[in-house]
C-alpha cells in the first residue's frame, strides 16, 4: 500500500482559545501523521534503544530500556468511558491507530480482528484509536463492516496521541500499531499496515516473555 504522506494537508477541528501556541504546534505536529506507511520509518532518538526490523517493525529487545506507555483512556465510539491502562493492567495491549477513510487501515483490519480473537486467551487485548473521523457514524460503520470485536477510543482532536512521550516509539503514521508489554511499557511499534504473519510473530515474542 502506498503511504498517505506527511506533506499532505490535514484539516483539524478548531482549538479552544485557551490552548497555547506551543500546544497547538505540538498537536499539529502529532496529527500531521504520514498515513498508510509502507514500513521502514523509525522515530525517536538514541535513548529509545529499539531495533528496526526488516518488515518495518521497531522492537525494544532490552526490556529494561522500554519506555512507560502513557495512560490510554477516553470515550469509545459507543460513548463509553474506557481506561485501557487500568482495565487491562498486567496484559499485553495492542494499540492500533486508524481512520475509516484510510485504505490501508481497511486492508489490515481483517488481520487485527483475527489476531484479537486468536490471542484473547493469551492475555492480549486490542484497543483502537480512531483519528480524523469527525463523524463517528463513519467509524462505527467501519467497525460493523469488519466485525471489530474490540473497543476504539475516539480521538478526533489528537489528545490521546499527544500523551505518548516524545522520542519514544510513539505513533507517527496512520495506521500505526503500538505493542505494550505486561509491565505497561512500549515494546514495539509498526508504522505500516500489518499482515497476519507480522502480527503473530510480534505477539508470540511478547507472549513468551515471562
Amino acid at each position: 500500500m502506498s503511504a498517505c504522506r506527511a506533506d499532505r494537508r490535514i484539516r483539524f477541528p478548531l482549538f479552544r482559545r485557551r490552548t497555547t501556541v506551543p500546544a497547538i504546534g505540538a498537536a499539529l505536529a502529532a496529527l500531521a501523521l504520514s498515513a498508510c506507511g509502507s514500513g521502514g520509518t523509525s522515530g525517536g532518538g538514541g535513548e529509545t534503544q529499539f531495533v528496526q526490523g526488516t518488515g518495518g517493525i521497531d522492537v525494544v529487545k532490552d526490556r529494561d530500556k522500554r519506555t512507560d506507555a502513557p495512560e490510554i483512556s477516553g470515550k469509545t465510539l459507543q460513548d463509553e468511558q474506557l481506561d485501557a491502562t487500568e482495565k487491562f493492567k498486567g496484559k499485553i495491549i495492542v494499540f492500533n491507530v486508524w481512520g475509516s477513510w484510510c485504505a490501508p487501515c481497511r486492508a489490515e483490519a481483517k488481520n487485527l480482528v483475527k489476531a484479537a480473537e486468536a490471542y484473547k486467551s493469551k492475555d492480549v487485548e486490542f484497543v483502537g484509536l480512531n483519528v480524523r473521523d469527525p463523524d463517528p457514524s463513519l467509524a462505527k460503520a467501519f467497525e460493523r463492516t469488519f466485525k471489530v470485536p474490540y473497543p476504539s477510543i475516539s480521538d478526533a482532536s489528537g489528545k490521546v496521541i499527544l500523551r505518548f512521550p516524545k522520542g519514544s516509539l510513539n505513533p507517527q503514521a496512520i495506521p500505526s500499531t503500538i505493542f505494550i508489554d505486561r509491565d505497561g511499557k512500549i515494546a514495539a511499534r509498526a508504522l505500516k499496515p500489518l499482515g497476519e504473519d507480522e502480527l503473530n510473530e510480534t505477539l508470540d515474542q511478547l507472549v513468551a516473555e515471562k
